[in-house]
């Protein structure tokens, strides 16, 4: 019974990989799967994170690709052809609620960095009070579950969390952590996607979803005693949280 979690999630990500090809691109290659017994192989291919190149490469560039990616997923028929292969989805996975951040982080952080955590929990609670509508959403789209080469994004992988959420969860991880206060990446992302979706993106929910998704990461690495994704501190990280909502222009 223990496994069975996880059966379950590999189970999802064999029915996406299946799925959603003729829709989304950017998918791994699947050479052999099974549900019973259980089994997924894809295809290798050269590349590496987007965290060891992402200083490199035209971030412009890499902005185009990560939202053709990621308009393609949120479009209706990507959640209509998986939904017919794994029925009805689960909502994304749940992030650090800001109830545990303004708790916990005064371990972590001196007493003003600890004030801006709970500034930025209650402005987050605001923002994401009333609720946005639900598209299928990768819901871990940070750097490492990218494979970059030369520039071009080649794949994008482990879809065992795919769920329902707004599009803007599915940004929450592009300004990083792991790619340093700027946020170049995620203006390039937002502005291709609106520009190729159609419609607009709430910058202002994206970094609500940031908010507990970058503090949410520094609780359960240094609870487990793993070192944070560019092996810096916490104090670093809501310094360089800061330091992005500044370049955004909010005064928080």
């Amino acid at each position: 019974f223990r496994s069975r979690p996880a059966a379950l999630r590999v189970r999802r990500e064999i029915g996406a990989l299946v799925a959603l090809p003729p829709v989304v691109p950017y998918l791994p290659e699947v050479v052999a799967s099974s549900t019973d017994p259980l089994l997924l192989v894809t295809r290798r291919v050269a590349g590496t994170s987007l965290f060891a190149v992402a200083d490199t490469i035209d971030r412009d560039e890499a902005g185009r690709q990560l939202a053709r990616f990621l308009v393609a997923l949120h479009q209706p028929s990507a959640r209509t052809v998986l939904e017919a292969e794994l029925g009805p989805l689960p909502g994304a996975r749940p992030l650090a609620t800001t109830e545990v951040l303004r708790e916990r982080f005064a371990a972590w952080v001196d007493p003003e960095r600890h004030r801006s955590v709970r500034r930025w929990c209650d402005w987050a609670d605001a923002v994401l009070a009333e609720t946005g509508p639900a598209v299928l959403v990768h819901a871990d789209f940070h750097g490492d579950n990218q494979v970059w080469d030369h520039g071009e994004l080649r794949l994008v992988v482990d879809f065992e969390t795919v769920g329902l959420a707004e599009p803007e969860y599915d940004l929450s991880g592009v300004p990083g952590p792991g790619l340093g206060p700027g946020v170049e990446l995620l203006t390039a992302v937002v502005r291709h996607y609106q520009e190729a979706a159609g419609r607009p993106l709430s910058v202002e929910r994206i970094m609500a979803w940031h908010v507990r998704q970058a503090l949410g990461d520094v609780l359960w690495r240094t609870d487990l005693g793993i070192h944070l994704a560019d092996h810096r501190t916490p104090p670093d990280w809501v310094d360089d949280l800061a330091a992005r909502f500044r370049a955004l222009g909010f005064d928080l």
